[in-house]
């Protein structure tokens, strides 16, 4: 497992269930900035939400629950 601190930029985004499957940026910042505004989000967006660093990518949910 990688260790990340919460000041590293990451790429919070969301991928749609629609049928352009598209990704949605919500927000390029610091990781604690990122983790903060998915926790303001409703259950259904924060199912779809997903954190990009330079190499890697998790789901927020798997790190939160993590």
């Amino acid at each position: 497992m990688r260790t990340v601190s919460g000041g590293v930029t990451v790429r919070l985004y969301h991928l749609s269930d629609a049928e352009d499957g598209g990704a949605q940026t919500l927000l390029y910042g610091p990781l604690a900035d990122a983790l903060a505004l998915a926790a303001q989000q409703s259950e259904e967006i924060q199912a779809g939400l997903f954190i990009a660093t330079d190499n890697d990518v998790i789901a927020y949910l798997d790190l939160v629950e993590g």
